[in-house]
């Protein structure tokens, strides 16, 4: 092989403004390169900055109530789950604004309100929906919201204090009409005596998972396709596993971990005492999606 025949062979990288090599058999050979300089390296310990002089808003949106039309059951327990979210979050340093059965305009009202803020000062953007949903919204008093609708108010090129900030999403709601069916007879981890009157309920539909953008993260209290459970005391599963495990490990732990850990945790649960009997000794597995490009930790405040 000659010299020339040698460098054919071997090929060369190319822009993709560049004329293309074509081949003796008559195709075109491209090696595309993206604009990133591949001398770049990445550092798998950088963290987003959290010591901005707030920690940042908390907008949890509650809905236990519905409009009659909507034939959606009321959502025993959820106010347990309000008021244990707005304590763990409120150690955390973040201000919390909590709103109880609002109809959906005043959601996505108070929602472009936040938006519009100025987060120049602040961490990072949490947004809590406690609620009924099915396939891609979730339900407000009178009607649903799409997600989406919700997330592309805090795009980059509508809301740029929180550009390259976490800007994280809990969503308690059901996500389908399956049970997951458990695998184990019985669960050691879940043996604490629970009062007679505390039943599990499920919330009604399901959600479909969606991309936000970087530097988002979806936090879901089921996987897709299956049912969530809340008990009508204490509240649904997943506040309560992760209400728990943001108290005791909140300002140490990356945030997706502590996210797998809520997985694994709400993962030992089972159904005890339902009124519909084919729940009894059903499961449930929440989910997260994230877009984040950096750790997360919440750090506490220097007072």
């Amino acid at each position: 092989m000659s010299g020339a025949e040698g460098r054919r062979a071997t090929g060369h990288a190319q822009l993709d403004s560049r004329p293309t090599v074509t081949t003796t058999d008559g195709n075109q050979n491209i090696t595309e390169v993206d604009a990133l300089d591949v001398r770049q390296t990445l550092d798998p310990a950088v963290q987003y900055k959290m010591s901005h002089q707030r920690r940042g808003i908390a907008l949890i949106f509650n809905h236990e109530h519905f409009f009659w039309h909507l034939k959606l059951t009321d959502r025993r327990g959820t106010l347990a789950d309000r008021n244990n979210l707005k304590r763990s979050l409120t150690d955390l340093g973040f201000e919390v604004r909590h709103f109880d059965d609002l109809k959906a305009e005043d959601v996505l009202q108070k929602i472009s309100e936040a938006s519009k803020d100025d987060h120049s000062n602040a961490d990072c953007f949490v947004c809590v929906f406690l609620s009924h949903g099915e396939n891609d919204h979730v339900y407000a008093y009178d009607t649903y919201i799409k997600i989406d609708t919700i997330t592309d108010m805090f795009r980059g090129d509508k809301c740029q204090s929180l550009v390259g900030k976490p800007k994280i999403f809990i969503i308690q709601a059901c996500r389908g009409d399956k049970h997951d069916d458990p695998v184990i007879v019985q669960d050691s981890l879940d043996g604490s005596d629970k009062s007679i009157v505390n039943e599990t309920e499920v919330d009604a539909a399901g959600i479909y998972t969606l991309p936000a953008g970087a530097d988002f993260i979806m936090c879901y209290s089921v996987a897709q396709g299956y049912f969530s459970h809340r008990e009508t005391v204490n509240g649904s599963w997943y506040i309560q596993d992760l209400c728990e495990l943001l108290r005791k490990h909140g300002s140490s732990l990356e945030f997706t971990e502590l996210l797998t850990l809520v997985n694994r945790k709400v993962s030992y649960r089972k159904v005890d005492m339902c009124r519909d009997i084919n729940a009894i000794g059903k499961k449930q597995i929440p989910c997260f999606a994230s877009m984040l490009t950096k750790k997360l930790y919440f750090h506490p405040k220097s007072k």
